[in-house]
């Protein structure tokens, strides 16, 4: 079926339109494709109008050949010629196919511009198919709205997912920088914990307090200050101010640590104060160095950066408090020691020279510590013309024990003169001390010399036994059984012993701390005073007593630092001539 329209203005346009969607829907075009076509149809026609000229529009039914083998399907072609001057000008004709099931319109019917009804059934038909279009496009957009909808929906859902994902990734990175920083503060605390810790252990080991203030500086600078000042005051209390930093001498006077800078510094339990003005832009923390009465001074620091943190502040104010009990323990360790060395010298007795009888002896205090006091020595004559040398050491040390010293010294003299051998004295003495001091004890060796004899008597209580060099090069240790110490809580009566001593002899009587080492004991000590005593000539004891004593000391203190005092009191019977 072929039929054709001439188009030469909008009637014509308008009745192709309308018998094309006719046509269309006799020959069963589906209301989309009807509709599409129509559309199509009705943009081209426009053009054409618009354009000028004659226009033919020819619609043909026809079939073409499917995929499937053997199978056609009936299709509408829709042509739209161009006017003789549009061809002539290159414009190629306009065509559209749609597919459509058999026709069944009559090819006889008349046309719709011979039928006015036939046209209003046409419009209306057109009515019915744009609205059959309509009510699908109106599905097809509620279809789109409803999946505009779950889109919007699942685009709400995503973006409170990315925010619940943001929160917790904020939560996250919070929590791990609260955590690195928690950690960088606790390995802070740690460090500076550290570092305080091993400070006071070096400040505290020096008895000295001039070693200790040389040393404070060496530990802070540079990791804690670029420059520290240690004033100490003196020891009248004596305070001047102008030649100092006005915080410093703020802080002597009143005791709290200051902070002088153009800027408030904010350390816990520090003053601020103006800056210097002698160096206005450098920041000074002026710490005094407190103890129970007064400050013993004060410490000045200047920060290693622009300013200190206030741990760091902190720490450094414990420090200064330590550094300043670390002074003051070695200030007093000074006095007693001076104290203790100077009564220990004026007690020890000025030898006497009695005739046969050389006597040489040394007295040396502990080179660290506070071990002086307790090593003594003593040699005087009794009535009857003997002379008894003795050697003691009271337990423990420092001024208590030279006190006592003192007075077992005296005791021993006082008993001395009413005679009694070296063993009665010693009980004598252990009676007055266990009575006088119940915790107290001392060793002492007694040796008594008579020149009508030719032996030597001693005792011993406690004591390191007595050396003897005879003549002839010999040495040997009179180790004879001793009593024990003086003034245990035990009755005793220390025996006397008696050995030969010809002219020539020398007896060594000393304290533990010539022989003892705490690495090795007292026993090897012993033996080495043996040898040193008996590789001397006997001219050298017989010309030099006192150089002997010096050269016995040298050998025996040479390998270690004396952690106690010595004593050492060598008699020597001179050789008959």
């Amino acid at each position: 079926m072929t039929r054709t329209w001439q188009i030469a203005g909008v009637v014509d346009a308008a009745l192709a339109r309308i018998g094309t969607a006719r046509l269309a829907a006799a020959c069963g075009v589906a209301p989309v494709e009807r509709t599409r076509l129509t559309a199509l149809l009705g943009a081209q026609l426009r053009l054409c109008v618009a354009k000028g000229g004659t226009w033919r529009l020819t619609l043909e039914t026809g079939t073409v050949s499917l995929a499937a083998p053997g199978a056609r399907q009936s299709v509408l072609h829709a042509v739209v010629t161009p006017s003789p001057e549009a061809a002539a000008a290159g414009q190629p004709p306009w065509r559209v196919t749609v597919p459509c099931p058999e026709a069944t319109a009559d090819p006889g019917a008349e046309t719709v511009a011979d039928d006015p009804a036939g046209l209003a059934e046409a419009l209306l038909g057109a009515d019915e198919d744009t609205a059959l279009v309509l009510e699908r496009l109106t599905e097809q957009e509620d279809l789109v709205e409803f999946h505009r909808e779950e889109l919007q929906q699942t685009n709400q859902g995503v973006v409170a997912l990315h925010a619940e994902l943001d929160a917790a990734g904020r939560a996250q990175r919070e929590a791990f920088a609260a955590e690195r920083k928690a950690r960088t503060e606790a390995e802070n605390a740690r460090r500076r914990l550290t570092f305080l810790a091993d400070a006071s252990a070096v400040l505290t080991a020096s008895l000295d307090h001039h070693e200790i203030v040389r040393r404070l500086p060496e530990l802070l600078v540079p990791e804690y200050a670029s420059d520290v000042d240690i004033w100490l005051f003196d020891q009248d209390g004596d305070r001047p101010g102008p030649a100092r930093a006005a915080a410093a001498v703020v802080a002597a006077r009143t005791g709290r640590p200051q902070y002088a800078a153009a800027h408030p510094g904010g350390l816990p339990g520090v003053d601020d104060q103006p800056p210097s003005a002698a160096d206005p832009d450098r920041p000074l923390l002026s710490i005094p160095l407190p103890t129970r009465q007064a400050p013993l001074g004060v410490v000045t620091l200047s920060p290693p950066g622009e300013r200190w943190d206030p741990d760091d502040a902190v720490m450094l104010v414990e420090l200064t408090r330590r550094t300043s009990i670390a002074i003051d323990h070695a200030r007093r360790y000074e006095h007693h020691r001076d104290i203790a060395e100077t009564l220990q010298r004026a007690l020890l007795t000025e030898l006497p020279a009695p005739p046969g009888l050389a006597l040489a002896a040394r007295y040396l205090p502990a080179t660290h510590g506070l071990n002086i006091g307790g090593d003594w020595y003593d040699a005087f004559r009794q009535p009857d013309g003997g002379v008894i040398a003795v050697v003691g050491d009271v337990t423990g040390h420092g001024l208590r024990a030279a006190v006592m010293m003192s007075q077992l010294r005296t005791a021993l003299r006082a008993y001395a003169v009413d005679g009694g051998s070296p063993g009665q004295l010693l009980t004598r003495l252990h009676t007055f001390l266990h009575h006088l001091q119940p915790d107290l004890f001392a060793t002492a060796v007694i040796a008594r010399f008579h020149p009508a004899e030719t032996t030597m008597t001693w005792a011993a209580a406690g004591h390191p036994p007595p050396v003897l060099r005879t003549p002839d090069g010999r040495v040997r240790t009179l180790d004879a059984k001793p009593g024990a110490m003086l003034g245990i809580p035990l009755r005793q009566e220390i025996a006397d012993h008696t050995v030969s001593m010809p002219p020539g002899s020398t007896l060594a009587l000393y304290t533990d701390g010539l022989v003892e080492r705490r690495a090795r004991g007292i026993d090897p000590g012993i033996a080495r005073l043996a040898d040193t005593l008996g590789s001397f000539d006997a001219d050298r004891l017989d010309a030099d007593l006192e150089g002997a004593a010096d050269g016995l000391l040298r050998p025996m203190l040479s390998d270690s630092e004396r952690d106690d005092d010595v004593c050492l009191l060598l008699c020597h019977l001179s050789p008959t001539g």
